[in-house]
């Protein structure tokens, strides 16, 4: 709605202390452009945002308006993410919650201190009991009423999180150990990562350069290791003093460090086991694991399964493939490893 803000986020180009051109659109403004843009297929949905106008409850109010006249007044059947203001009602935030799709609360840095002294006028606590709230709420409306045996909706698509990262020096052991504690503590449908990127007349406790993309990218890999590959943190972390490898992925760096428990045989290795393997996806696991029931898989099965193969040969055997020597080979990594690194240019 507004890149004005009342509050003063040293990460934030939009806080009160920062030296930009301000604008503000009105609820029906942004009620119009969505709905414009919406009947001439430009856009799917709505991600509604908004610096902190006046106070968090007033701001809460202009947003759950929008919302409100889009699903009502307009019928519209898109997609509606809306981001929830820190320390707003509790009643607000829930009434949003009935229009919207799904709800963020952002939790900004991955430690309660960083965040403190980064973002001063966010409190933390308040930022974990809303999320407490929104899952609860999920939670209970899920169940039918006791009149009609229907489910009221409310956020169907679940909640999220952002947390920034390179602002402080934590690390992604640090992070992931933070996302992990969110989804299993608030049931939380994503967690996202944004590295950080310097801004104007930053602060003196912000770095001057950014992270490298990458790492957000290693980050978001191995936030899908910890909810779909049983993965767990220390697993993920352990052989980088808390840091993810840059070069190769975080599930091929697991193998590379756990080699003793290489090659698998496709043919019999558990379910748990075969996700574990480099280059296999959920998808290509769930397909190894009903065609073997039928024959035993050879090597240019696995090909037409979708599998991976340049990732995974090294680490599977099969009924005609076996990797011999190679798995213990010194250099397997180099094989895996970019020769260089392209240089960001900003």
């Amino acid at each position: 709605m507004t890149n004005f803000c009342t509050y003063d986020c040293a990460f934030c180009i939009n806080r009160v202390s920062s030296n930009v051109a301000r604008a503000r659109f009105t609820t029906d403004e942004v009620v119009k452009l969505t709905m414009e843009f919406y009947r001439r297929n430009y856009i799917e949905g709505l991600f509604l945002s908004s610096g902190i106008i006046k106070t968090p409850d007033y701001t809460m109010e202009q947003m759950t308006d929008i919302v409100k006249k889009l699903r009502l007044e307009h019928q519209f059947q898109g997609y509606i993410h809306l981001k929830t203001i820190p320390n707003a009602s509790q009643d607000l935030v829930h009434e949003a919650g009935l229009f919207a799709d799904r709800l963020s609360v952002n939790i900004e840095l991955p430690t309660d201190i960083g965040l403190s002294k980064i973002a001063p006028e966010k409190d933390v606590l308040q930022i974990k009991k809303s999320m407490s709230s929104i899952g609860e709420k999920i939670l209970s409306s899920r169940e039918p009423t006791l009149i009609n045996k229907r489910v009221k909706k409310f956020v169907p698509a679940g909640q999220s999180t952002q947390m920034i990262i390179g602002v402080d020096q934590s690390s992604d052991a640090i992070i992931l150990n933070r996302s992990s504690s969110l989804y299993s503590g608030y049931k939380l449908k994503r967690v996202y990562y944004s590295a950080f990127s310097p801004i104007p007349d930053t602060s003196a406790n912000l770095p001057l350069v950014k992270p490298p993309m990458i790492r957000e990218h290693r980050l978001y890999q191995a936030d899908w290791l910890l909810r779909f590959y049983g993965f767990n943190v220390d697993e993920i972390t352990a052989s980088g003093e808390g840091m993810l490898d840059l070069d190769i992925d975080p599930k091929l760096s697991w193998a590379l460090a756990n080699r003793g428990a290489f090659p698998v045989d496709v043919n019999v290795a558990p379910y748990e086991t075969l996700l574990r393997v480099p280059g296999f996806g959920v998808k290509t696991v769930n397909k190894i694991v009903s065609s073997r029931r039928h024959s035993k898989l050879r090597y240019g099965d696995l090909l037409k399964l979708g599998a991976n193969m340049k990732n995974a040969q090294s680490f599977i055997a099969t009924i005609d493939w076996h990797p011999g020597a190679a798995i213990d080979a010194p250099n397997l990594r180099q094989r895996f490893a970019p020769k260089v690194r392209q240089l960001e240019l900003f």
